[in-house]
């Protein structure tokens, strides 16, 4: 290739120079044997017989001398009107003709219109193409962004609290920095790596860092920059990018959101085999397919949606390896901390092992967001350090949303919202198993919560028993039954408290096999991501049981709301002192902390757990 480039750029010098030789050659000639002569002294010649021959334009004569004059045998002169140059020569003028030059004229009036041309075409172009570097020639390029080690700034140092995850990646480094002593007992790499995790647990992070450790250029693309408005522009771009990640082996490509592209091809009677988005992953997968992993060219992709990606992408052969990044446990929490607490200015109060408690559930994404938070509410009260308590006001802002004090509620609301919450404390505060209160309070935050309460699990948990779900709905509930106790009647502030409650019900129902009506059934499936089960459904459920069951299941999931409602009113009625003395005091004090609670938990109420020992999760109730 190289030496057919240097044979072309060889032939382009000699026609250079080819033409360059013509042009002084016509202009020697015609220096050299072409004489320039006025029309006067061209009609002298004619008179004396000295011209042999001429030949006539609209604007020049040329002709040749019987006999050469000066040592030039040729001659050339500008025509002019006889009569006028035979006045002028009988008056003894030198007639020379002389020619208006229009050659600017004529240029700008050939070049402007196709610059104008050219130029609205290029513009057209660049807006179809997405800007500079766009256009139709280069619709089918890859966009990915090329990084080498310096690029990124990130290592494995930076990522904290996915320990299991990094250990995978680091296996990558190694095996591209020595794929020889990776390979010398027969085994090879996976293909493909998936990052598979929820949003905010450091996927792309971890990526990152790969690319910073391994020193090796680092492809960087999202899932939907493959496709555009033009079919077979993804697959054309997909083939880009192996191209020239094989150029460049080894090599890593990291493809974001790979569910915008992979997603599960669509079967039935209307799904086209033309779609674009097909077109693109079935080249990805070819490409899968068509690549060596010796070759140390390793393929990272990243989703938080793996239920929705097609099945052939998750086979064997192609994405090999499946990476779960999951939320961190507290010593995750407390890394994670220490990476992001460095940059803040910390008041010696300050805990990470205190923070990680009270943050279960919370991602590295929250946590960085928590840490910015707390640091703009020190800074706004003009503090010179972050205190532990504005990192307990940034939990309660995350978690509970933004205090709302100018929301004025007239003293009538304000009393259910104090005896509704502490209807929440005290059932909290009576059951066993059930998380700690941290805090009540009637200050209304965020969108619709005009009161709300705080507690705070003691460890993380991942499986809960029938009497703990029980349990949790009575504290759900513990809102509700205070009203009915206090006030004979049913307000609207616990409709988000009503549909927990349900949902807790039907799952112990339809998912758990609670139900010794129906049995060790599972009648409905989880229609929410298992990465992210705090998402809603959406759209209508499908049913694989009859209307018998599905009767029976919605006397069931009634039963057992209605028992745990006549069970936590018979608890709260027992209680009767305790709720009217501590809603009348947080009537007045608008905020009651684990310190207030304390001196209302009567001698059947379980003591609270110290705020070292806890970890946040909030009930609040809209309106």
């Amino acid at each position: 290739m190289e030496l057919n480039k240097k044979t072309q750029f060889n032939i382009w010098y000699w026609l250079i120079a080819l033409f360059v030789l013509l042009g002084f050659q016509y202009l020697f000639t015609t220096a050299t044997l072409v004489a320039q002569i006025p029309y006067s002294q061209f009609e002298t010649y004619l008179g004396e017989g000295k011209v042999a021959e001429v030949a006539v334009s609209d604007r020049f004569i040329q002709g040749r001398f019987k006999e050469p004059i000066d040592g030039k045998p040729m001659f050339i002169t500008t025509r002019v009107e006889p009569d006028l140059a035979r006045q002028l020569q009988d008056k003894g003028v030198v007639v020379t003709g002389r020619i208006e030059s229009t050659f600017f004229r004529d240029l700008l009036s050939w070049v402007v219109p196709v610059l104008l041309f050219v130029g609205v075409w290029v513009f057209i172009m660049r807006r179809m193409g997405g800007g500079v570097g766009g256009g139709l020639m280069q619709i089918g390029k890859s966009k990915a962004k090329v990084y080498v080690e310096s690029d990124t700034g990130v290592s494995f140092a930076d990522v904290a609290g996915v320990d299991e995850a990094k250990d995978e990646l680091k296996e990558i480094v190694d095996f591209l920095k020595d794929p020889e002593g990776y390979g010398r007992l027969g085994g090879r790499m996976p293909k493909g790596i998936l990052l598979v995790g929820p949003p905010g647990t450091g996927k792309t992070l971890l990526a990152k860092a790969v690319a910073g450790e391994a020193g090796v250029p680092f492809f960087s693309i999202s899932g939907s920059e493959f496709v555009e408005m033009f079919v077979g522009v993804g697959a054309a771009r997909v083939r880009d990018l192996f191209e020239q990640a094989r150029a460049k082996a080894p090599a890593i490509i990291f493809i974001d959101e790979l569910d915008a592209l992979g997603r599960a091809r669509g079967i039935g009677p209307y799904a086209g085999g033309h779609d674009e988005k097909e077109q693109t992953l079935n080249q990805l997968l070819v490409e899968l397919d068509g690549f060596d992993s010796s070759t140390g060219l390793v393929l990272l992709a990243a989703t938080n949606r793996p239920e929705i990606l097609d099945p052939a992408l998750l086979r064997a052969g192609r994405f090999d390896r499946q990476v779960l990044v999951d939320r961190p446990d507290k010593a995750g929490r407390i890394q994670i901390l220490g990476v992001h607490l460095t940059r803040a200015k910390l008041a010696p109060d300050v805990s990470p092992e205190q923070i990680a408690a009270l943050t279960p559930g919370f991602t590295g994404a929250d946590l960085a967001n928590l840490v910015n938070e707390a640091t703009l509410l020190a800074t706004r009260r003009k503090a010179d350090a972050v205190t532990m308590q504005d990192f307990n006001n940034a939990i309660e802002r995350i978690v509970a949303g933004l205090e709302k004090r100018n929301r004025l509620l007239n003293p009538k609301e304000r009393e259910i919202v104090a005896y509704h919450e502490m209807g929440h404390a005290l059932v909290a505060m009576a059951l066993p198993g059930v998380d700690p209160v941290h805090k009540v309070s009637i200050i209304p935050r965020g969108v619709g919560a005009l009161g709300y309460t705080i507690q705070r699990p003691t460890e993380d948990r991942f499986l809960m028993t029938r009497e703990e779900l029980e349990n949790k709905m009575a504290v759900l509930l513990g809102g509700r039954a205070a009203e009915k106790i206090v006030f004979g009647h049913l307000s609207t502030g616990a409709a988000d408290d009503l549909m927990k409650v349900t949902d807790i019900a039907r799952a112990m129902v339809t998912r758990y096999g609670m139900s010794e009506r129906l049995g060790h059934v599972a009648l409905e499936k989880d229609r929410r991501s298992f990465l992210a089960s705090d998402q809603p459904y959406y759209g209508p459920q499908e049913r694989s049981y009859s209307e018998e069951t599905a009767a029976a299941v919605d006397d069931e999931v009634k039963r057992i709301v209605d028992a745990t409602f006549d069970r936590t009113v018979k608890l709260l009625g027992e209680r009767r002192d305790q709720l009217e003395r501590s809603a009348r005091r947080l009537m007045e004090k608008e905020t009651l902390d684990e310190q207030d609670l304390r001196s209302f938990a009567g001698p059947g109420a379980r003591a609270l757990q110290s705020p070292a020992d806890a970890a946040a999760r909030v009930g609040a109730d809209s309106d």
